[in-house]
């Protein structure tokens, strides 16, 4: 045998696109495992939540809890996502802007909680406030905290942290103790629930971080480098809040609106379809120093690559969610108790929200670092018209002839009315998706959107395996979530791959040849 016959054939050292394409699937890989593990942990706190503590209690600490959250991310002024950026162009040890940034936390984190514990009215419209319940935003330093320590682990590519953070310790932690404080104080057990909850989820962000970056031996806060930070991150945090504000004003403008009870049933339907929304975000922390690392080599073709890529992927997982959330709604919403069907139809258009809006979430995540303002108006457009909608829907339904309405056939007055928000988010996601997907192409030149046909056969196959369940004579309902719901993910999960998967599309579900671990 000759030596040239015996010579193995040269390798090809991957490219950066291929490298960027494998960071992306591994993050991906590990995207899915934390949320397979998010739903497992997500399901027991809505039965909880439902079957014990009820619509009412749970509405009133949606309300207090949409406040907090709110506080929170403010707090980290923009560090989730301008984190990345700052780490990949300093000259600093990384532990010392790291520490830099959580003191930013720290001290805005103080001050948004001095404010709401003055003003507690911002969180309990309602009134009737205990002492546990006022001092709740005692808890946004942990939020904050636990967000930029993900962040920073996150531009090494430590994704595990958070899927271990955020979606096994915090919702195991909030099912686990919300039973456990039922039976000890049931008015402030979910206010506890989630307090400890936050704790916990801190306490596992901050190991790993120390363990990775070590302590910032040396560091003394820097006041003019911590404030240049705060003040370029002032447009990413607006976007993060403007993002987060139009996935919860619509609870808000309910509290406003209705009595905590149609609040409960809708957050309810809310967290449901927020398991979806996990999908996207869970995304972020691979995909923002993929991104940043592309844009210091002024690559844009890898970068609307890169997003195409991924917010196909999330599109097509979110859409085989809404099928299974959907089609078999009412079964769904019965799990968490009888009183929460009548969010079924809110259920419907959130589910289908998330689906519409993904391209545009997945688009944001290059907009923030390429035309972060711009970005910004067109976030806060499309806020406005979600408000505007939310209102407008509402007081068109409630001029209707109730009696004698077509919308009386889906539930009772309240119920369908407070629909209306979901159909305004609905809407405006839709149209801010369109608006950043044009924009975000126009400025990369090249295509961005994750849309394929192929996903329309997808769904059209899904839809008629789901409807054939929902149809089944009444003693064999119990089919429609036991065996209806896997045939629709089996069924829509078997057409995409077969005829609507590419190669690189497989790359999610397996390692690229002669790539390195991410």
């Amino acid at each position: 045998m000759s030596t040239d016959a015996a010579a193995s054939p040269p390798v090809v050292p991957p490219t950066a696109a291929d490298e960027d394409l494998a960071a992306l699937a591994k993050g991906g890989r590990t995207n899915i495992t934390g949320f397979i593990l998010r739903l497992a942990a997500r399901i027991p706190f809505l039965f909880v939540a439902g079957r014990l503590y009820g619509p009412d209690a749970v509405g009133r600490f949606a309300l207090a809890v949409v406040v907090v959250e709110l506080a929170a991310l403010i707090a980290t002024l923009g560090l989730k996502r301008g984190l990345a950026q700052a780490l990949a162009n300093t000259d600093r040890p990384h532990p010392h802007v790291v520490w830099d940034g959580m003191a930013v936390a720290m001290l805005a984190s103080t001050i948004a909680g001095a404010v709401l514990i003055a003003l507690p009215e911002v969180m309990y419209p309602h009134g009737d406030i205990t002492p546990i319940e006022r001092l709740l935003p005692c808890i946004i330093v942990a939020s904050a905290w636990s967000d930029v320590a993900l962040s920073a682990l996150a531009f090494r590519h430590n994704i595990k942290a958070s899927v271990t953070a955020r979606a096994v310790i915090e919702p195991w932690t909030i099912s686990i103790a919300a039973l456990a404080f039922y039976f000890i104080d049931a008015r402030n057990g979910l206010v506890l629930a989630y307090m400890l909850s936050m704790v916990a989820a801190m306490g596992a962000s901050l190991v790993p971080l120390i363990r990775s970056y070590g302590l910032p031996h040396g560091w003394t806060p820097q006041v003019a480098s911590v404030a240049t930070l705060a003040r370029r991150n002032a447009p990413l945090a607006g976007a993060d809040a403007i993002e987060w504000a139009t996935r919860n004003v619509d609870r808000f403008i309910l509290g406003l609106l209705f009595p905590p009870a149609i609040v409960g049933i809708y957050y309810m339907a809310q967290q449901i379809a927020s398991i979806p929304q996990k999908l996207k975000t869970s995304f972020d922390p691979i995909l923002g120093p993929v991104i940043a690392t592309s844009l210091a080599r002024d690559d844009k073709a890898a970068i609307a690559d890169q997003v195409r890529q991924v917010g196909f992927w999330i599109m097509a997982l979110q859409m085989c969610l809404a099928l299974m959330g959907s089609i078999p709604g009412e079964g769904v919403m019965g799990l968490v108790g009888r009183q929460f069907v009548a969010g079924t139809a809110a259920l419907a258009f959130l589910l289908w929200a998330e689906v519409f809006a993904s391209t545009g979430a997945v688009c944001e995540s290059a907009l923030v670092y390429i035309a972060r303002h711009r970005n910004l108006m067109i976030s806060i457009g499309v806020l406005l018209l979600q408000i505007a909608l939310s209102f407008g829907l509402v007081v068109a339904m409630r001029s209707f002839d109730w009696k004698h309405s077509v919308l009386a056939r889906f539930g009772d007055r309240d119920s369908v009315q407070g629909a209306g928000v979901a159909i305004a988010l609905l809407i405006a996601l839709t149209v801010g998706s369109v608006i950043k997907s044009n924009f975000l192409g126009h400025l990369l030149k090249a295509r961005v959107a994750g849309w394929r046909w192929s996903l329309v056969g997808a769904g059209l196959v899904a839809t008629l395996v789901g409807v054939a369940f929902t149809t089944l004579p009444k003693h064999f309902e119990w089919l429609e979530l036991s065996a209806g719901v896997p045939a629709i993910m089996v069924s829509y999960l078997f057409v995409l791959w077969k005829w609507g998967f590419r190669p690189e599309d497989r790359a999610l579900f397996k390692k690229l040849p002669g790539s390195q671990p991410a």
